[in-house]
């Protein structure tokens, strides 16, 4: 089945074939109370893009803030963990030291 030819007069264009062609055109004017929205950026005044690069620098700083913190308690951590481990190794040494001396004590020929 063959669809029928659309003729479409005044400024918009003829259509033939399938598929009807439609020409779209822009209002001249807005009615009254329409406001047509802008990029994102205009909208703010040179105030309020201080305020939000305020509010942007003060949230950054917290963040680093809490960060920091966090980076300080993990060292203290790491260096009671490490201060444990020197003062085990250190027990462990003198145990070692000890031992060695009792064998040679042991081994050594008397001479008296």
């Amino acid at each position: 089945m063959q669809k029928p030819n659309m003729a479409v007069t005044g400024d918009e264009t003829a259509a033939t074939g399938d598929m009807p062609t439609y020409q779209i055109r822009a209002p001249t004017a807005l009615p009254q109370g329409v406001v047509m929205a802008a990029s994102p950026g205009s909208l703010h005044s040179p105030q309020q893009l201080a305020e939000e690069a305020t509010r942007k620098r003060e949230l950054r700083l917290m963040k680093n803030r809490e960060a920091a913190k966090e980076c300080r308690r993990r060292k203290k951590e790491y260096v009671k963990c490490l201060e444990s481990r020197v003062a085990v190794l250190e027990v462990q040494n003198k145990k070692l030291i000890e031992e060695l001396e009792t064998l040679k004590d042991i081994c050594s020929p008397k001479t008296d």
